[in-house]
């Protein structure tokens, strides 16, 4: 099945928790180079747009994902910007920085990271959510993972994403829990 993603941490990500049970190729796997848009409000609308741009042009079935951050303190900002949160250059340093100079000062540091994907399977459009609750830490902590996982702190957890480790996270992440969705609809 097509994943329509180039971000080869997702893909590792989301092969792991899938355990082997779909093979997924990658947009680069299936030869697609195209810039495929993003310029939906929603995450939901982000997802659909992408699994429907790889339906469209490979006849297949596909899925695609969107996921956001969203901070209680600044109105659920950066939400579907996340991503491009300090610009277009997609620069997770920047995004980091940006995010944490916004909150100094602040005490309500709840967030939570989201993640909708979009199924496209024999014609029929499906979407699956998972959230994951915590809070943003003032000070990154080194470690694994990728764009906000050294500020982002899941409760119930003394640590970061990033601190945490790709084991940890990967069980109990937003992405996870909407995998976890994804493949028990496909199982049936």
């Amino acid at each position: 099945m097509i994943f329509a993603t180039n971000n080869a941490h997702k893909l590792q990500e989301v092969s792991a928790m899938l355990g082997g049970k779909i093979e997924l190729k990658s947009l680069r796997d299936v030869g697609c180079t195209d810039d495929i848009p993003e310029t939906a409000d929603t995450l939901e609308g982000n997802a659909l747009m992408k699994a429907r741009y790889i339906h469209e042009r490979y006849g297949t079935d596909c899925f695609a994902d969107d996921t956001g951050l969203e901070v209680a303190a600044l109105n659920g900002a950066p939400g579907v910007y996340s991503a491009r949160y300090a610009g277009p250059g997609h620069d997770s340093e920047a995004n980091m920085q940006k995010l944490l100079t916004e909150l100094e000062g602040k005490s309500d540091r709840r967030a939570q990271f989201r993640t909708v994907i979009a199924l496209i399977k024999e014609g029929k459009e499906y979407l699956f959510e998972g959230i994951v609750t915590g809070s943003i830490l003032e000070e990154r902590e080194e470690g694994e993972g990728f764009g906000y996982d050294p500020i982002f702190r899941p409760d119930g957890y003394e640590h970061s994403f990033a601190r945490l480790g790709d084991k940890v996270k990967n069980q109990i992440s937003h992405r996870a829990r909407a995998v976890e969705k994804l493949v028990e609809f496909l199982k049936q």
